[in-house]
């Protein structure tokens, strides 16, 4: 029974079954250019019709294939691209563009709706995997050798084999085969390089044999990143690489993709990453993947360079136009000129401005500003010792921060570091030590786990409000805008933003509140190259005091003064810049003693 019957109206029934539904999407993909969201919308369901059955439709269309676009406009029109071995792909766009898509068109894990990717059948592809949680079942070792399909499909069936109770004579031939294979292709070194490699990534041999399920989660997307290297494969697919690691492992990832010798693909948002390792610039935008020679910041100057070129040939081509528009307008009627009026309006069509295609990429505006000055004492952080769960995430660190320090809280150990940022913060008391704030600081904070902020039925307007109740609803729009929410976008539920929008409105209240001190944990996190790069601008122009932790190399060379290594084992604390820092000898003997 519909619920509209159980009122005493006429009610007019429609077919709005998932078969039908089915059936009309099917015909109208025959004739249309859209896919299945598009169509299930020009079929109107009923707003009476269950929603799960809306639902199974959905999925239902999803499993069967019979659609591969998603949204309303698909991502690739017609894409055609090479990639050459020897050379390191950077693969950049807005979010939203496709760059993840495409990866695992690449990898075979997707199909293409047309078309398709030519390689050679012996071409071995590895893709950097995302679910740290997929392989918890498996040992360490046993989890990096997965990289190699042949090489492991061997080692596991040899193993099982082993493993047996009783082995019969049959079990012993199988057994017999695998070694002579395993052998062949050279299994027994390659687990010993399997086991370097491990150790080269910072996971010691003592984790080689344990669950993944027992390893951290900074551990489990190294032994990840191992897995995606091992074997050397053909090509070489990584989304994201730099995310969550430690700057020791990212600096040993550069040298590693500088002198592979395959084809490396890589999606990054992380520019001094893609500025080290590139050869080429993968560019997703406008539905298409354009392919230029050179680094990230090459790319991005001759871009910026084309366009402005484009701009001001498009701003004399208008002014040209009005001039002949003009004439025209005045002569047309005059027959004396009537045949130069003609020539001028057949000149116009020729000279209309290029129209330039909208892109996906828009940048913020981010400035954050002090409500006032910074006195000489900043914070006093004294003897800070905490455990979670019975571990020590924190162990006697003091330290002073000072007028004018821009710190950067770095290390491999995250949760010593989101740790020490809450304790600053005032969300978490220390289990021993002290924190002592200056009476003219006013501090802000953003966490890397923001949640909490975003669990309301508010829209955006209403959630940046209540960070100050007296400022006009014109003046939060500001705010809003300037974080690319506008028009309508602003009254959007905050519960459902994404990630990207969930930092871009944290952004807002920052600016909102004027702090004078900043507290940022992995600001850079789901953020797109363009807000990365306004985020790295507000940092060098913020006049007083913040600390900070990210992943992004280009914030860590750009914007520290002054480092702080934190770990479970204590803390190093140098003054000067990153550089500097991981490059001194004195200090890298310090800080491999607390790692």
């Amino acid at each position: 029974m519909y619920p509209c019957e159980k009122l005493q109206i006429d009610v007019k029934h429609y077919n709005y079954s998932k078969t039908h539904i089915i059936k009309s999407v099917e015909n109208s993909l025959k004739n249309l250019n859209t896919d299945y969201l598009d169509c299930l919308l020009l079929h109107r369901p009923s707003p009476i019709m269950d929603i799960k059955e809306i639902t199974d439709t959905i999925n239902y269309l999803m499993d069967k294939k019979m659609v591969k676009s998603f949204g309303k406009k698909k991502l690739f029109e017609n894409v055609s691209v090479e990639f050459s071995p020897g050379n390191c792909y950077g693969l950049i766009g807005a979010n939203g563009a496709g760059k993840s898509t495409l990866l695992k068109i690449l990898a075979g894990d997707l199909d293409s709706t047309e078309g398709h990717v030519a390689k050679d059948k012996k071409t071995t592809i590895s893709m950097l995997k995302q679910n740290q949680f997929e392989f918890d079942e498996y040992n360490v070792l046993e989890t990096i050798i997965m990289g190699d399909k042949a090489m492991y499909e061997c080692y596991s069936e040899r193993n099982r084999i082993y493993a047996l109770p009783e082995m019969s004579e049959e079990d012993g031939m199988k057994v017999a085969q695998y070694e002579a294979d395993y052998s062949e292709m050279d299994g027994y070194e390659k687990e010993a390089q399997a086991a370097s490699l491990l150790d080269e990534l910072g996971i010691p041999t003592e984790f080689h044999e344990q669950q993944m399920s027992q390893l951290e989660a900074n551990q489990k997307i190294k032994v990840l990143l191992g897995q995606a290297l091992f074997g050397e494969p053909d090509v070489l697919l990584l989304d994201e690489p730099t995310n969550q690691l430690d700057y020791h492992t990212a600096l040993w990832l550069e040298e590693k993709i500088i002198n592979y010798e395959n084809t490396v693909i890589v999606v990054s948002h992380d520019r001094h990453f893609l500025n080290k390792v590139c050869t080429h610039i993968a560019d997703v935008d406008f539905g298409e993947v354009k392919i230029y020679p050179g680094n990230y910041d090459f790319w991005k100057q001759s871009s910026e360079l084309f366009r402005s070129q484009q701009e001001e040939k498009n701003k004399k081509a208008d002014q040209k136009v009005k001039e002949l528009e003009e004439f025209v307008r005045r002569f047309s009627a005059n027959a004396s000129k009537s045949k130069q009026a003609t020539s001028r309006k057949k000149l116009i069509e020729q000279i209309r401005p290029e129209e330039l295609p909208e892109s996906k990429r828009r940048s913020p505006f981010i400035q954050f500003k002090p409500n006032r000055k910074c006195g000489n004492k900043i914070v006093e952080v004294a003897n800070i010792s905490h455990a979670i769960d019975g571990e020590t995430v924190l162990n006697n660190v003091s330290f002073t921060i000072e007028n004018g320090d821009k710190v950067a809280l770095t290390g491999s150990h995250s949760i010593s570091k989101t740790t020490l940022l809450r304790i600053l913060a005032g969300e978490i008391t220390p289990d021993e030590g002290s924190v002592s704030w200056g009476e003219t600081t006013t501090h802000t904070y953003f966490p890397k786990d923001n949640k909490d902020y975003f669990d309301t039925e508010d829209n955006l307007i209403d959630w940046l409000q209540k960070y100050n109740e007296d400022m006009d609803i014109q003046t939060l729009r500001g705010y809003l805008g300037r974080m690319l929410f506008s028009g309508d976008d602003a009254l959007k539920k905050v519960k459902v933003l994404s990630g990207g929008e969930k930092a871009r409105a944290m952004f807002s209240r920052m600016m909102l509140l004027e702090g004078n001190v900043l507290l940022f944990d992995e600001p850079t996190d789901h953020l797109d190259l363009e807000a990365i790069s306004a985020l790295n601008e507000g940092f060098l122009q913020f006049p007083e005091v913040m600390m900070f932790t990210t992943n992004d190399f280009e914030l860590l060379t750009t914007v520290p003064n002054r480092i702080i290594e934190v770990t479970p084992k204590g803390h190093v604390d140098y003054c000067g810049e990153f550089d500097d820092f991981i490059n001194h000898a004195t200090y890298k003997e310090k800080v491999a003693l607390i790692r």
